[in-house]
C-alpha cells in the first residue's frame, strides 16, 4: 500500500507536460524543414507535383512553393522558441500548425498522401500545444524538476 506523494503527482505532471511541448517542438520543426523543402521542390520543379485539373482552390505550383516556404521557415522559427518555453510560440505554434493545415488541404490534389500525413502531424501538435498547462511547462525545458 503506497501513498502517492502530492510532490510526486505534480512532478510526474510536470514530466508529461515537457515531454509534450518537446516533442510538439521537435515535430514542428521537422515539418517546417520539410516544408521548407517542398517549397523548394515546388518553386524550382513543378514537374515533381502532380497536377489535378478543374480542382477549385486551383493556384499555380510555384505559389504553394511559396506559400509552403513561408510557412516552413515561420514553423522552424517557432519551434525555436518552444524549446524555451515561450508563452508567444506555443500560440505562434498554434497558428502555424493550423495555417500548414489549411495549406495541405488546399494542396491535396498535388501531393496528396504527403498532405494528408501533415494534417495528421499538424492536428497532433495543436492538441500537445493546448493541453499542456501554463503552470506546468513555464520554466525552460533545460531545467530538471527536483525529486522529492
Amino acid at each position: 500500500m503506497t501513498a502517492t506523494h502530492p510532490t510526486h503527482a505534480h512532478t510526474a505532471k510536470r514530466e508529461w507536460a515537457v515531454g509534450l511541448m518537446v516533442f510538439a517542438a521537435v515535430m514542428l520543426m521537422i515539418g517546417g524543414i520539410l516544408g521548407i523543402m517542398r517549397g523548394i521542390a515546388a518553386i524550382a520543379e513543378d514537374e515533381v507535383f502532380l497536377s489535378t485539373p478543374n480542382y477549385v482552390f486551383a493556384f499555380d505550383l510555384t505559389s504553394w512553393g511559396w506559400i509552403h516556404l513561408a510557412l516552413g521557415a515561420v514553423a522552424v522559427l517557432v519551434s525555436m522558441g518552444l524549446f524555451q518555453a515561450s508563452t508567444w510560440a506555443r500560440v505562434g505554434g498554434v497558428g502555424i500548425a493550423g495555417l500548414v493545415i489549411i495549406a495541405n488541404f488546399l494542396s491535396l490534389p498535388a501531393y496528396p498522401v504527403w498532405s494528408v500525413v501533415m494534417i495528421a502531424i499538424s492536428g497532433f501538435i495543436i492538441w500537445a500545444l493546448c493541453t499542456v498547462k501554463k503552470d506546468d511547462a513555464w520554466e525552460p525545458f533545460e531545467q530538471t524538476p527536483s525529486n522529492p
